[in-house]
């Protein structure tokens, strides 16, 4: 996969993982993916409906090592 933007919001609780995935999904054109990484276990909940919320699609999610990884296809 080649992202045209990654976030890494580690360290940061809600809502900002969220505003700088905002932020970053903004710079990238239509179709294009953005990498987030998280580590607030709330990210989950949020980014999936964030990703519902926006028309963003939500291709691919996972957790690793107390990070969380989503990857969204900006609409």
């Amino acid at each position: 996969m080649e992202f045209k933007a990654k976030v890494d919001a580690s360290g940061l609780s809600c809502p900002l993982p969220i505003l700088k995935a905002s932020q970053a999904i903004k710079t990238v054109e239509s179709g294009d993916l953005v990498e987030v990484i998280a580590t607030d276990p709330g990210s989950v909940k949020d980014f999936a409906a964030w990703a519902t919320a926006t028309g963003n699609l939500l291709v691919e999610s996972g957790a690793a090592d107390g990070k969380f990884r989503f990857v969204f296809r900006r609409k």
